[in-house]
């Protein structure tokens, strides 16, 4: 899988200790993934959530844009899931089968 970082998305993944190695993991993985509620009029957005090897539940936000090399996932922010919201979570997922 190929990923787009620069400063700015390194940045804002890692200012809440978000491992960039772990953000990828989830990605290549087989996370969750739903449209992110907060539509953009640039680009569209997408939310990955699912648990790193140490088993902590990660939200992602990330898009996808053209390079050269092809199509390449770009996370816009990353975070580590609140006990809340990972209840929630597995509530949902418990009640879809």
């Amino acid at each position: 899988m190929l990923f787009d970082w620069d400063d700015g998305n390194l940045e804002k993944c890692r200012k809440l200790g978000v491992a960039i190695a772990e953000i990828e993991a989830v990605l290549s993985g087989h996370p969750f993934i739903g449209p992110d509620p907060y539509p953009r009029e640039i680009e569209a957005r997408f939310q990955a959530i699912d648990q790193t090897q140490e088993r902590r539940h990660i939200f992602i936000v990330f898009t996808f844009h053209e390079r050269s090399e092809g199509l390449a996932v770009r996370p816009i922010s990353a975070r580590y899931m609140h006990a809340k919201e990972v209840r929630q979570h597995e509530q949902n997922q418990s009640r879809k089968g």
